[in-house]
């Protein structure tokens, strides 16, 4: 398959190609250049008669200037500074004339989009000159030049004021939506009044009216006018001109109404709970706890259904138990109570995303799903809606009308046009100047030489001029209006085979200088792909160092609609500093919308079509290759994206292109490494698409990056992805959104994608319309997200619509809250907070409900003014308390943030959230608390607050000066929080898992500034970390030292709490199981990942912007090694991060650092100490007695610990610790009276342990009874509730990883491989190995291969110190190990050179690949 270039020379058809658009207005009535007048012929007529236009009969309400600016032919004709003023115009004469003319409105503008005056540059270099006027008005013109065009009607409005009133022209009647295909300007008088009786308006161009319109409604057309120059009408155009763009709103429309309002299924209106595949291993034999509210009715039923169990099911199960009735399940819908969401009927519950992270008891309620679709339906009325852009854009131009001098007229026209003038313009006007300068008496010697045939040949030459002006603009820019006929002036040349691309760049208006430059590239247009690129820029030579400045650039597709350029084309031009050189293509900057500069390209007028030729090569006859290619392809393949591949591997990978497969290989590093987009590559490239399996969906997506520009590519990847379900592409939309950038037009699949989906899912919906609005704030490609935005809330619909407007507003009044209490002094912030939130309170009154941005399943109505506060960090982000509209839900509390880039935080909470998919597929719940963020502008956004959430660094300041160098710290707070057994185990074993999921992301994602503030932790036992404003490995600095020095956190203290301060080693054991089981899990799926990320790296993030942040990544993930090889280096981090004491001084810092200003909201004052006194109280110990001495020990005393709310516990502790409390009591408490302690001298010669419980008993009466400071203090409950449940832990596993051997004796861990020669030892773990005299030895392990000599076999691992159960993951490898019988391996563990254990292992028989313990003995055999 291959490509050619098509040459059509069927001019006619080329050209009527060239101009169609879907939706413009037919026009029957051809008008060539001799039949029709623009409006100059009255004027020759005036001249040559010299008979002045306002000494004639004029209408009421024509408006003219009789008199014309003198200009300098030898210079530029418009503008003689060459810089065209976009400011108020004034006509330059001594008298203006109004007076009435016939009823035909004129086309103009509404006042709603004219800008005012004093706004516009007075400084024009066409002056401002006030005439005088008969009448009681003055009139001024306005010209403004912006973004596009608009043509709509405008009330004529007048001020009357002593001088210099503003007058805006426009229309005196509405124009109708329909127009004829003639016009009324040059028929009889009586066909004219009988056409306005069938209320027929005239729409031609009447830019000039009182230049060739009758003068009096009853006079017939003068004698004098000859039909003879060259005429330009206008019709409306509400689609624009533009004809991408309108196609854009045709293919839009046709979207819409593939989803009628009537279609409950498309249209419920309602938010449906996101859903994944079912996680089998994750709920095997899984029970939900759930209990159901009907509505009207306050009971609850309680219901325990497996996992499995379909929602619909469940909904017959609970109507059966109600009534007795007979009652359809599809008529009633479950939804979450809080939320406006719905369980989806077809669905099990397991399969809800709330039943995977929620195990807890779950409310439900049960409603009637009525026949009336939800409120955010689209209705009846949006089906019948029209989709013109202009609806959605603002535009600015304004069109300049009812001027009768010529000169004048042309100036203004070009100035509406975008300050453009044409070459031809500015030589009829500098004739027609000569001209009129001219004597009149030798002007009438003969017919070729008169005055009156030489301004007929000039103003039909300029009249020409001018309309092809306008047909130019209005087929390079976006406009609302359009030629009646288009001009006929392209002949088509035959290219020839081997032609060459060129063009003539003839000006870029608005400059000072004009020229016509050929072009001419080297290129053979048949060798360019069919999406390549021009990029033009304009620079400027500095004269004083004549040094080349960047003044603007533009950039266009040669090939658009598959065909190249024809004619003359206008482009405009950004003065942005620089084109982003890896992101040319067609949304990068919008050509369809006129600049401040414009840029004047003539293309030749050679039309080729983009052909596609079938070449479909054999390949059934491709020998086998050898085994060694297979495996160096999939070795290959563990790159994961082309951008990480060498040139030498690619020219490799390409060369054996077509023994590639989804087995061995993915298609994007397949075609990523074709040499070039040549025709004959393209044609492979093509091939090898075609015959492709996927293995999944998700392959495709890094065929959206920006590598693969090719269109067919694309189209197969969004083929591939449109079999994903609507919650499984909710999870990608900013990849996608961000994907949009390097389509080739707006009716790309892609975007046509995103609308079917947005129109079947509001929350799709409701999360594409944030990210667009969210990347409108870029600095490239703002207009095209501006056009899919508002064709997004197009097929909304306008309830939808309205949401999202009540949303947007929410946003701006915080943002306004936000910056004027930073602007406030500090001690006025709080009151001036208070006062703006009167706003909000506004607002909801206004609107009384409105869904929240963060999430649309959440509806709230009001604000809990007492709630709400600021924070005193840098940015002083607001918390916002809203009040749920759900009267079951309880209130909502987000933290609004401006100054700070939350697309960042964006990116990897989504990338952690699709690890946590992953895992809980896997059946690995890694009790992951990962909250929402949503970026609503530049530099501002919303974060969800998590309930009960504390961070680390307010632990450590409750804990003392140096509370982050303490091993107890989080050990000891969880114990005060958790004082239940059930509790307490539950907190150790959600912390347990959190703590290895965060340290595996992190890791993974190179999370950057970790220290104690940003790291926070929940009573239940979830630790999640907060603010990714640095990560991919940007660590922070300070004295060119990394502050960062750690692979990720894990500190002592956390293992302390792990381990139970050491007591159950085996528990460290079980958590590096646990990290490198999830990490292995991770990078089975490393090729996800990277495509995510590469598909952000043009969003525009500080921290992701270049290859070398994917290869950071790639690292990390190391997809090239075996799972046994990633759990030992996973392990080294580990230890790494374990014996890492710079976090903690880095925590210490911290500490230090914030304890001036601890208080987190001004309006909380001491928050967490408040919170500590409420926690103490509710807390507070009624009674502690002692039972009697311990089973365990003889010298503890087992403690009965009766709490405020009658729960009991038990605690362990000894005479000893009774002491110490007593002393650090005195030392805390030295100001009040404590009781008495009973010392051993105290106690008597006989009977000493009945004496000693009573007076401890009686100590422990007075001070749980005595002053109230001191029973709460930290001091005392740490005491009595520090150690609870510490037998019950220290018999239980956390997980069941491996067998579990209940006796004491010494084992080892190993898992042994043996592939291709190649014998792998993985040492895993050891437990209960000792010293002959019982301390704990520092082991390490030697291993040695028999019947080999020791010297050649001899391997060993690194020495753990001091410990009885140490951890290695270490790997030891045995080259040319062809069979293993006869081979056996001896394992020796020494502490430094005492023997400790050792074992000889028969490799024939050992279960290869498998996790074993093996026992060790006491000797070596």
């Amino acid at each position: 398959m291959a490509y050619c270039w098509k040459t059509d020379l069927n001019t006619s058809e080329s050209h009527q190609e060239q101009h169609e658009h879907q939706e413009f207005h037919s026009v029957n009535q051809f008008l060539s250049p001799n039949q029709v007048s623009l409006g100059f012929d009255q004027l020759v007529d005036e001249v040559s008669n010299k008979v002045p236009l306002y000494q004639t009969d004029i209408e009421e309400n024509t408006i003219f200037v009789p008199s014309a600016p003198t200009w300098d032919s030898r210079r530029h004709s418009l503008d003689e500074t060459h810089q065209i003023s976009l400011n108020e115009l004034t006509a330059k004469s001594s008298e203006l004339s109004c007076h009435r003319i016939r009823k035909t409105p004129v086309i103009g503008f509404r006042s709603s989009v004219l800008q005012n005056p004093e706004n516009t540059n007075k400084g024009s270099s066409w002056g401002n000159p006030i005439g005088k006027y008969q009448g009681a008005d003055d009139y001024r013109f306005n010209i403004l030049a912006s973004s596009s065009t608009s043509l709509h009607e405008i009330n004529s409005q007048r001020e009357l004021e002593n001088e210099n009133p503003n007058y805006h022209i426009g229309f005196e009647s509405s124009i109708p939506s329909m127009y004829p295909s003639f016009s009324t300007d040059f028929m009889p008088k009586e066909e004219n009044e009988r056409s306005r009786n069938m209320n027929t308006v005239q729409h031609s161009l009447m830019l000039f009216e009182g230049s060739f319109l009758p003068r009096a409604r009853e006079s017939t057309w003068p004698k004098i006018i000859e039909l003879t120059g060259c005429s330009s009408q206008l019709v409306e155009v509400p689609q624009g001109t533009n004809k991408d763009l309108a196609s854009f709103c045709n293919k839009v429309k046709k979207i819409r109404e593939m989803y009628h309002a009537a279609d409950i299924n498309s249209n419920s209106g309602k938010i449906w709970s996101t859903t994944t595949a079912f996680p089998y291993q994750l709920f095997s034999n899984t029970k939900f706890n759930i209990n159901i509210c009907i509505d009207n009715s306050t009971q609850l039923l309680h219901f325990m259904p497996n996992a499995n169990y379909l929602v619909k099911d469940l909904i017959a199960e609970i109507l059966h138990f109600c009534t007795n009735d007979q009652l359809f399940p599809k008529d009633h819908l479950l939804s979450v109570c809080g939320y406006e969401e719905f369980l989806q009927n077809d669905y099990s519950l397991g399969c809800h995303k709330i039943f995977q992270k929620d195990k807890s008891v779950i409310q439900l309620n049960l409603q009637k799903n009525g026949e009336v679709p939800g409120k955010l339906s689209r209705k009846h009325e949006d089906d019948h809606s029209q989709f013109y852009l202009k609806q959605l854009l603002e535009f600015m131009h304004i069109w300049k009308q009812h001027v009768d001098n010529i000169i004048e007229d042309v100036k203004n026209i070009c100035s509406v046009l975008g300050c453009v003038e044409t070459k031809q313009i500015t030589d009829a006007v500098n004739e027609l100047n000569q001209i009129l300068q001219r004597k009149t008496e030798n002007f009438h010697q003969n017919s070729e030489t008169s005055a009156k045939g030489l301004i007929e040949r000039v103003t039909t030459a300029l009249s020409r001029s001018i309309y092809q002006l306008i047909s130019v603009y209005c087929c390079s820019f976006y406009a609302d209006f359009q030629p009646l006929t288009v001009p006929n002036d392209i002949s088509y040349v035959h290219p020839g085979l081997h032609s060459h691309l060129s063009f003539t760049v003839y000006a870029v208006h608005n400059i000072p200088e004009t020229w016509v430059h050929r072009i001419n590239f080297p290129l053979e247009i048949k060798s360019l792909p069919r999406e390549s690129m021009l990029t033009i820029r304009l620079f400027g030579i500095v004269c004083a160092t004549n040094n080349a400045n960047l003044l603007a650039w533009t950039c266009l597709p040669l090939f658009p609609k598959d065909k190249s350029i024809l004619g003359s084309v206008l482009f405009s031009m950004t003065l942005q500093n620089e084109p982003p050189i890896e992101m040319i293509v067609p949304g990068v900057w919008d050509i369809s919308q006129p600049s401040s500069v414009i840029l004047q390209i003539d293309f030749p007028a050679t039309e080729l079509e983009y052909m596609k030729f079938d070449s479909e090569e054999n390949r059934s006859n491709l020998e086998e290759p050898p085994k060694e290619c297979l495996k160096h392809i999939a070795r290959l393949s563990q790159k994961q994206s082309p951008l990480l591949l060498s040139e030498e591997k690619k020219r490799y990978l390409w060369f054996y292109r077509f023994y590639c497969n989804n087995e061995n290989c993915s298609l994007p590093l397949v075609l990523g490494s074709a040499p070039g987009w040549d025709v004959r590559t393209v044609s492979e490239i093509h091939t090898i698409l075609r015959r492709w399996q996927f293995s999944c969906p998700l392959e495709a997506l890094g065929l959206l990056t920006s590598s693969f520009p090719d269109q067919e590519i694309r189209k197969v990847a969004v083929r591939q992805l449109d079999n994903l379900l609507n919650d499984e592409l909710l999870e990608y939309l900013p990849q996608l959104v961000q994907a949009v950038k390097f389509e080739w037009n707006l009716e790309s699949p892609l975007v046509q994608l995103l609308l079917h989906r947005s129109l079947q899912s509001i929350q799709i919906a409701h999360r594409l319309y944030w990210l667009l609005k969210d990347a409108q704030n870029e600095t490239y490609f703002k207009s095209w997200y501006q056009k899919l935005l508002a064709a997004l809330q197009f097929c909304s619909g306008k309830a939808l619509s309205d949401e999202f407007s009540k949303e947007k507003k929410l946003i701006k009044i915080l943002g306004d809250i936000g910056e004027k209490v930073k602007s406030a002094s500090d001690p006025q912030r709080q009151e001036v907070l208070k006062k703006e939130i009167g706003r909000l309170e506004e607002f909801f009154q206004c609107i009384k409900t409105c869904h929240l941005p963060l999430n649309p399943a959440l509806c709230i109505k009001g604000i809990d003014r007492d709630a709400c506060s600021y924070f005193t960090s840098h940015a002083l982000p607001l918390k916002i308390t809203f009040i749920n509209a759900n009267p079951m839900g309880k209130n909502i509390s987000i933290i609004f943030k401006a100054g700070d880039d939350l697309r960042q935080d964006m990116l990897v909470l989504q990338i952690i959230q699709v690890m946590d998919n992953i895992w809980l597929q896997e059946g690995l719940d890694m009790q992951m608390i990962i909250y929402r963020c949503l970026s609503t502008g530049k530099g501002q956004g919303l974060v969800q607050m998590v309930p009960d959430a504390i961070t680390l660094a307010k632990i450590h300041r409750h804990s003392g000066l140096i509370g982050p160098l303490k091993e107890n710290t989080i050990k000891k707070w969880f114990s005060q929080h958790n004082h239940l057994k059930a509790d307490y185990e539950k907190a150790l074993r959600n912390f347990f898992y959190s703590c290895a999921g965060w340290c595996v992301v992190t890791f993974i994602l190179g999370v950057c500034d970790r220290h104690n503030d940003n790291i926070m932790l929940t009573k239940s036992g979830h630790m999640f970390h907060i603010d990714f404003g640095k990560f991919l490995g940007h660590a922070q600095t300070f004295g060119g030292i990394k502050r960062d020095r750690a692979p990720f956190i894990f500190t002592s203290e956390m293992e302390y709490f792990i381990t139970e301060g050491g007591k159950n080693p085996q528990h460290f054991q079980d958590f590096v199981e646990l990290c490198c089981q999830a990490y292995n899990i991770v990078r089975r799926h490393s090729r996800l990942l990277l495509n995510l990320l590469e598909m952000m790296l043009h969003a525009g993030l500080p921290e992701l912007g270049g290859i070398q942040d994917l290869k950071y990544v790639y690292n990390n993930l190391r997809p090239q090694d075996t799972d046994l090889e990633a759990t030992s280096h996973f392990t080294k981090k580990i230890k790494e991060s374990l014996e890492c004491f710079p976090v903690k001084l880095n925590n210490l810092i911290h500490t230090l650092a914030q304890m001036t200003s601890i208080n987190p909201a001004k309006s909380a004052s001491q928050n967490f100490s408040q919170e500590s006194c409420m926690l103490n109280a509710t807390r507070s110990i009624q009674r502690a007695t002692i039972l009697g001495f311990s089973k365990k020990t003889s010298h503890l005393y087992l403690i009965q610990v009766t709490h405020s709310n009658n729960e009991t516990s038990f605690s362990e502790k000894s005479f000893d610790q009774f002491s110490k409390l007593h002393s650090e009591l005195q030392k805390q408490f030295a100001s009040l009276t404590l009781p008495e302690f009973p010392h051993w001298w105290h106690l008597p010669f006989t009977n000493s342990n009945h004496k000693r419980f009573r007076d401890l008993n009686h100590y422990m009466e007075q001070i749980l009874n005595g002053s109230y400071e001191v029973a709460n203090s930290d001091c005392v409950l740490s005491f009595f509730l520090s150690e609870p449940v510490q037998q019950t832990i220290e018999e239980s596993s956390l997980l069941d990883l491996g067998e579990k051997f209940p006796d004491k004796m010494p084992m080892v861990q190993l898992v042994i491989s043996h592939e291709d020669a190649k014998l792998t030892i993985l040492v895993k773990h050891m437990k209960n190995i000792h010293l002959p005299d019982g301390s704990a030895p520092s082991a390490h392990v030697e291993f040695y291969l028999l019947p080999y000599p020791s010297e050649v076999r001899r391997r060993k691992t690194k020495s753990v110190p001091k410990c009885t159960d140490p951890t290695y993951n270490e790997i030891v490898v045995y080259n040319e190990v062809t069979e293993l019988r006869g081979h056996v391996l001896m394992l020796i563990v020494k502490s430094k050179t005492v023997f400790v254990g050792a074992i000889n292992i028969q490799l024939y028989s050992v279960p290869l690949n498998e996790e074993k313990w093996y026992p060790l003995g006491n000797c070596i055999i």
